[in-house]
């Protein structure tokens, strides 16, 4: 055990956060802790940091060990560039590394004792620096650097001059090369693209130290950690398996404490029926049976009511009109910013009831697509034709429809008039609004909760083809897993901009990647798309979308044969191994009869073994070809 969190309490003002919360990490291992908006994630790793006091319990760190933070905002100043800055860590390094130098320029002057003396210094020295990785160091910092996507142009800027996301990558970067026993996350995907996310996730797994992470992005969390620390309405409970796991478990458990209530909750009710009935009798006998049952009833410890899980909130999204089969036509299109191309002649296709996910990477045109789309900007070149009957709802953080003077419930309400008070509720709850919260103005909301307001508003709307740009941001797990059960019972057309590999592996009927100036298109989720990428984006085999109406059938055709192509291969490879195995074993067998005295003096026979042999050679030969082929 390296880190353990023994009984810790939390609370602020208005608020307690944690109550006698207790977990502990083990070396090596890698955890993640979750829990909704506010919930108390970073409240806790800043207590494990040391930067807060707990109100009560301990945080034990194992002797010697040493614990790395990286806090989601980060405010880096001093003269340094990127790479001077990065360098600050490896100042151990340095320091050994000029030892040596100078060791070697005082060697060449000295003799007798005083050389035998440098020279068990200089091998001491040695040995050190490279168990500290010394002579690797600098292309160690080139390789964390690059991997979090800084590029080598960029190393020479200024900190100062570096924007929040950037400063927020730096300190990871140092965070990560200065290697300490225990690696503290908080959010660190929020500023990364796909591929560095990619990097780190790797780099993690990898990690010989512990790692606790606190993310939203629950693909990075799939793919890294084995625990999860869960913090729920003030307790602390651990979880073994990652995210997908933990998500079950947690319904299962759910499942189990609904159960347990409202069995209670029925036994409360059927003991209080009781004593009625014998109060009823009005008998000294019954009278004393109602009091015995009451004193019975007042020691049971009542069960609160459990957090309504997202099963139960059943939100369904139903359009009132039904656009026709072809929702999106788009052909031709093409646009650029002073010069720079984002993509050009792309031609979309979307069909009645798909759920389709634009990615790619950062300012890749992704956002431009969809405010070409809605008519917010204008294409250079191409046509965007909208079907029939389809009417379009957009989602843009940019670009919310509130008014700032009403509250949630009125902006709700006035919306959508034929609501009741529960329903609207229950939508707003489902974004995280509950009680009071409902009565706060738009005004007084941040950023993230107008998103999630304007989020609720779409949902509910009558639009059949929903276009949404980044619709999990600032959204906790449990709304983004609302949001995920909502579109998939969706019965209209969604088109959505995401970098959630999650929310997209769970949504997502297609995907469309935008690189290298053209969409590629994929008929699956996240997972297939990794599956199938290396195949699809080989010059051979790019699909592009076009403006034939049956673009998509013929695409899953195309991909149905190439798999069945590639099954057909590695049956006639497995025939083949088989083959020239029966034919070496052939062969085999006549060179020992040509070996045989008996034969070997019967000169028809030896002729004839000779020639079997030389055909036999022939067919293995071609099979050798063939195999390699086949291989290749």
């Amino acid at each position: 055990m390296i880190l353990a969190c023994n009984n810790i309490s939390k609370s602020f003002i208005d608020k307690t956060l944690i109550e006698k919360g207790s977990f502990h990490i083990e070396e090596r291992e890698k955890a993640a802790i979750v829990g909704i908006n506010g919930a108390g994630k970073t409240t806790l790793l800043k207590i494990i940091m040391g930067l807060l006091s707990p109100d009560t319990g301990e945080v034990i760190l194992a002797k010697g060990k040493t614990i790395g933070y990286l806090a989601q905002h980060q405010d880096l100043t001093g003269g340094n560039t990127i790479y001077t800055e990065m360098l600050t860590v490896k100042q151990d390094v340095i320091r050994m590394e000029n030892q040596i130098r100078q060791l070697e320029l005082d060697m060449k002057d000295a003799s007798g004792d005083t050389l035998k003396e440098l020279l068990d210094q200089y091998t001491r020295l040695n040995h050190q620096f490279e168990l500290m990785n010394g002579y690797a160091y600098k292309s160690e910092i080139n390789g964390v650097l690059k991997g979090l996507g800084f590029q080598e142009n960029e190393f020479d800027m200024p900190v100062e001059t570096l924007s929040g996301g950037q400063k927020t990558r730096l300190s990871l970067s140092k965070l990560l090369l200065s290697h300490p026993d225990i690696i503290l996350l908080d959010e660190p995907t929020n500023h990364l693209d796909v591929s560095s996310i990619t990097w780190l996730e790797s780099f993690l797994m990898n990690y010989s130290g512990s790692v606790i992470i606190v993310s939203h992005d629950r693909y990075f969390l799939d793919k890294i950690v084995t625990k999860i620390i869960e913090i729920d309405n003030k307790s602390i409970r651990t979880y073994t398996g990652n995210y997908s796991a933990y998500s079950e478990k947690k319904k299962a458990v759910m499942d189990a404490l609904i159960k347990q209530y409202e069995n209670q909750q029925r036994e409360i009710k059927h003991q209080e029926a009781v004593i009625t009935k014998l109060r009823s009798f009005n008998r000294e006998k019954s009278i004393k049976r109602a009091e015995s049952r009451e004193k019975m009833l007042n020691k049971i410890e009542v069960l609160d009511k459990p957090t309504t899980d997202i099963s139960s909130m059943n939100i369904r999204l139903e359009p009132n009109i039904l656009s026709g089969n072809d929702v999106l036509t788009i052909e031709g299109l093409s646009k650029s910013f002073d010069h720079h191309i984002l993509f050009q002649d792309a031609n979309i296709e979307i069909k009645r009831g798909e759920r389709v996910a634009v990615i790619g990477n950062n300012g890749t045109g992704k956002t431009t697509l969809l405010k070409i789309i809605n008519g917010i900007e204008p294409a250079d070149c191409g046509t965007v034709t909208l079907g029939s009957k389809v009417h379009v709802g957009y989602y843009d953080q940019e670009h919310h429809v509130l008014h700032m003077e009403k509250t949630l419930f009125e902006e709700i309400s006035d919306a959508y008039p034929n609501l009741n008070n529960t329903q609207i509720r229950n939508v707003l709850a489902a974004f995280l609004f509950t009680g009071d919260d409902v009565f706060k103005r738009i005004s007084e909301l941040s950023g993230g909760e107008r998103g999630r307001v304007s989020l609720a508003k779409l949902m509910l709307s009558d639009s059949n083809f929903l276009i949404l740009d980044e619709p999990t941001n600032h959204l906790d797990m449990m709304s983004k897993e609302i949001l995920e059960q909502a579109l998939n019972r969706y019965t209209g057309t969604i088109l959505y901009v995401s970098h959630d590999r999650y929310f997209i592996n769970k949504t997502a009927t297609r995907i469309l990647e935008l690189t290298n100036q053209t969409f590629v298109n994929y008929i699956g989720n996240y997972d297939y798309y990794l599956e199938k990428k290396d195949i699809l984006s080989s010059p051979q085999t790019v699909i592009k979308e076009t403006n034939d109406t049956s673009s998509q059938k013929e695409d899953w055709k195309r991909q149905k044969e190439e798999q069945a192509q590639i099954r057909k291969q590695q049956n006639e490879l497995k025939k083949t191994e088989d083959s020239i195995t029966q034919l070496e074993e052939q062969i085999s067998a006549i060179d020992e009869q040509l070996a045989d005295p008996e034969i070997a003096s019967n000169l028809e026979r030896l002729l004839e073994l000779d020639k079997e042999k030389q055909d036999l050679q022939k067919q293995l030969d071609m099979l050798y070809e063939r195999w390699e082929e086949l291989a290749q």
